[in-house]
């Protein structure tokens, strides 16, 4: 069949095909972001390009990548792009379980881990996620939510100040209720940094987003009918600007709320090394190789009985092997 007659789609793909090679050719590769993915799909950011954001895929089937990354990308036209090369991180977080690891989001500055009284937040799950955070060398700091609900706000409080002493920074606001005093509250920790924000369900961190980025629902749709073919979806992350009156050169990356968080993917090393309380403690114990539950002489077990690092969270850290990661 001669090209002239062959179907459009065909002709597209063709083009699109002309288009890499012509751009690898003349080596026009751009340094991109990566705002948003979905499966093999993602949305592609150049940094100081006003222009919206590209559509883009890998070269062959890799799929290893997450929001946040560098990548050097071959522009197609205006609005489309193929993913050449993933550049070096400097930070990385994922969660996993026994049988695969989720890629969270790279190249943040910082965490913020989002909790509240109503419904109360979930010690298990904080822990996992800051010994994740701790694992991979990225700050974190808890961002209590829901902060007007007195009660309910106090009722967690012996928590929040148990982890102020360990030198986790506390940033307390009622992002629904007073949004301009949680933009003044977060504008100094999100200026000059990409934030990424975690929170289990229910702790109003979609109203935060929200809050801090006003068009940020309308931009999630957006991206939700091109990357899953016009179904609207929610679980997937994605990066934003926040608006310089918020923050100066700021970024936040939005994640899907969470019931679980897996740490199959770090070593006890790894572990015992991320709970701050415990690593004065390393060495002291009767045994080279104590796993700090059951072993006599262990002195982060003895600690924890005398009150002199928090029982909680020693007790949480023990069940990290018999809750299966």
């Amino acid at each position: 069949m001669p090209s002239s007659a062959a179907p459009a789609t065909e002709r597209g793909a063709r083009a699109r095909r002309n288009g890499q090679r012509d751009a690898l050719a003349a080596g026009a590769l751009d340094i991109a972001i990566v705002a948003a993915s979905f499966g093999r799909l993602f949305y592609v950011r150049t940094p100081g390009r006003n222009a919206p954001d590209r559509v883009a895929v890998t070269r062959g089937k890799r799929t290893d990548l997450c929001v946040g990354d560098e990548v050097e990308i071959a522009p197609i036209g205006e609005d489309q792009a193929v993913i050449e090369t993933l550049r070096p991180r400097r930070t990385l977080l994922q969660r996993s379980d026994r049988w695969r690891s989720k890629l969270l989001a790279a190249n943040v500055d910082q965490i913020g881990v989002v909790i509240a009284g109503e419904p109360p937040f979930s010690e298990p799950l904080l822990l996992r996620v800051l010994i994740a955070a701790e694992a991979a060398g990225i700050a974190v700091a808890l961002i209590v939510n829901k902060c007007d609900r007195s009660e309910a706000t106090a009722a967690i409080r012996p928590r929040i100040d148990a982890y102020r002493a360990l030198g986790y920074p506390v940033l307390e606001i009622s992002a629904g209720p007073a949004p301009q005093e949680t933009r003044a509250a977060l504008h100094d920790w999100l200026s000059s940094r990409t934030t990424l924000l975690l929170g289990q369900s229910g702790m109003g961190k979609s109203t935060l987003v929200n809050t801090l980025v006003p068009d940020a629902e309308l931009r999630t749709q957006a991206i939700s009918q091109v990357l899953s073919s016009g179904k609207h979806t929610t679980t997937f992350s994605r990066l934003f600007d926040v608006p310089a009156e918020v923050a100066d050169d700021a970024r936040i990356i939005d994640t899907p709320g969470f019931q679980t968080f897996g740490l199959a993917h770090l070593s006890d090393s790894q572990r015992v090394h991320a709970m701050r309380e415990f690593v004065p403690l390393l060495g002291q114990c009767r045994f080279y190789n104590c796993s700090h539950r059951d072993e006599p002489g262990c002195a982060i077990r003895e600690a924890a009985q005398a009150g002199r690092i928090d029982e909680l969270r020693y007790r949480l850290f023990t069940r990290l092997e018999a809750d299966g990661d």
